[in-house]
């Protein structure tokens, strides 16, 4: 009998991948084209967002699309890009293969709040839409002034403790009431 050595992190990377291929196909359920057991699959262009010292910006791969074809929208904090990729090919008879996607797509993206949006700024080259999204100003501290010595209302606290029998406050022991 072999002794098989047990490595618990080749295990959670195993567990991993498989939950990512389970959610993969969950989400992204083929669609029927109409055309025998052909499917097509839904296209979603991937999408970037790196963080630079003063900006985000987002870079969406959208080869075969023109700046007409798609629609940048923000709103309530929401950025969204839509847009339609329109088939290339007419139906002809026979099998043929179809592994580029097509159709409309929409992505969105919560910007956070107190950004401009007046000031983002979009470009498209090359199949590569590009937003600059100028990150909101930070709220600064305000800084409040101490000031020494006693406050009104701690005059009134000292005035407020003292009592009416002198013994209490003498600090002697007080006789025990049987």
């Amino acid at each position: 009998m072999a002794l098989i050595r047990w490595e618990p992190a080749a295990e959670l990377n195993t567990i991993q991948n498989e939950m990512n291929r389970l959610f993969n196909t969950f989400f992204d359920q083929p669609n029927q084209t109409g055309r025998g057991n052909g499917t097509m699959r839904r296209w979603l262009p991937p999408m970037d967002l790196v963080e630079t010292a003063d900006q985000y910006v987002l870079r969406a791969d959208l080869p075969g699309l023109s700046e007409g074809d798609v629609n940048v929208q923000l709103e309530d904090n929401v950025l969204t890009i839509s847009g339609e990729r329109k088939a290339e090919h007419e139906q002809q008879e026979g099998y043929y293969r179809l592994e580029r996607a097509f159709g409309a797509f929409s992505r969105s993206l919560t910007l956070p709040d107190g950004v401009d949006p007046d000031s983002v700024e979009a470009h498209f080259d090359r199949g590569v839409l590009e937003i600059g999204i100028p990150k909101p100003e930070q709220k600064k501290p305000r800084h409040v002034q101490i000031k020494l010595g006693a406050s009104p209302t701690q005059e009134k606290a000292i005035e407020g403790t003292e009592t009416a029998d002198p013994q209490t406050n003498s600090g002697e022991p007080v006789p025990a009431v049987t």
